[in-house]
């Protein structure tokens, strides 16, 4: 090999945080030494990897190629090693595991402690984002994803189907009247979503997209509206099921539902020759069955 292991780990970590300063502050390391291993990189291939600017670096067209092919052999060495170290051992390291806020506190923070017991050598590391991470450029390991997958690069492990529920707390529909028809629901409140205009596609039939009142790029505080009793929503299973069994909010207008839209489905998704397969097998088959879709 004309390269070292370790000038490519810096040079595929400048690539994914988009620069040489993000890079050093990732690795903790100056900046002066991601420079020289990708200059070093570079100069022992004969060819330019990346393009510079001054807001960000870029792949060259003989760069993309080359870095695709040392991802995946640097992940098969990592892989290769952790298995020889880990044989017959618990999976042990750290584990980036990202998901909407409400599906971290609803889901995942309860099961923590015991995932914890079971593999207390894996460092877990929770990140929230209300829309889809990129796992390369967010260095997460596994992502939960609510709703139809579009990316081939990613492998899913299906975890469930989570329902939608249109929802609001029993004093607003006492003081506004149960929606008995969708087409009733043009003289309530309607607390829908910023960003992402597919949340605000409710599953009822002959309703293509609300007109919100009100609107919210969390859905916590979607539910926490609905609970204080704001409006009507609409709302996943997994945030609102006990909501449903105690009696803190009401479902409504479930004969004009549909039943299978896409956004029901729930899946962790990873990249195929992740490195950190046996921790995310672990954690994937730990939560699953504990999962309250």
């Amino acid at each position: 090999m004309l390269t070292r292991s370790d000038d490519l780990e810096i040079l595929l970590t400048v690539v994914d945080s988009g620069g040489f300063s993000a890079a050093a502050e990732a690795l903790d390391i100056q900046v002066a030494r991601v420079s020289r291993a990708v200059s070093k990189v570079e100069k022992q291939l004969g060819v330019s990897i990346l393009n510079r600017t001054t807001r960000r670096v870029e792949l060259t067209d003989e760069g993309r190629q080359f870095i695709e092919a040392v991802r995946m052999g640097l992940q098969h060495i990592q892989q290769a090693e952790e298995d020889i170290m880990q044989r017959g051992e618990l999976p042990k390291g750290r584990l980036r595991v990202d998901a909407a806020s409400p599906f971290v506190f609803h889901q995942l923070v309860p099961l923590i402690q015991p995932f914890k017991a079971a593999y207390p050598e894996i460092e877990l590391e929770l990140t929230s984002n209300e829309g889809f991470v990129d796992l390369l450029e967010k260095r997460t390991d596994v992502a939960i994803r609510i709703g139809k997958l579009d990316d081939s690069t990613l492998h899913a492990r299906p975890l469930g189907r989570s329902p939608l529920y249109i929802v609001a707390s029993p004093e607003y529909l006492a003081k506004r009247g149960i929606p008995k028809q969708v087409s009733e629901l043009g003289q309530h409140d309607l607390i829908g979503f910023a960003g992402a205009k597919i949340l605000n596609r409710w599953p009822l039939k002959g309703l293509d997209t609300i007109n919100p009142s009100m609107i919210s790029s969390n859905g916590e505080t979607v539910r926490q509206l609905v609970l204080a009793g704001n409006g009507i929503s609409c709302l996943s299973g997994f945030m609102v099921n006990q909501d449903l069994e105690e009696g803190r909010l009401v479902s409504v207008l479930e004969t004009e539902k549909l039943v299978n839209t896409g956004r029901e489905q729930v899946n962790a998704v990873f990249y195929k020759s992740s490195s950190v397969a046996r921790r995310i097998s672990a954690f994937i088959d730990f939560i699953q069955p504990q999962l309250t879709l």
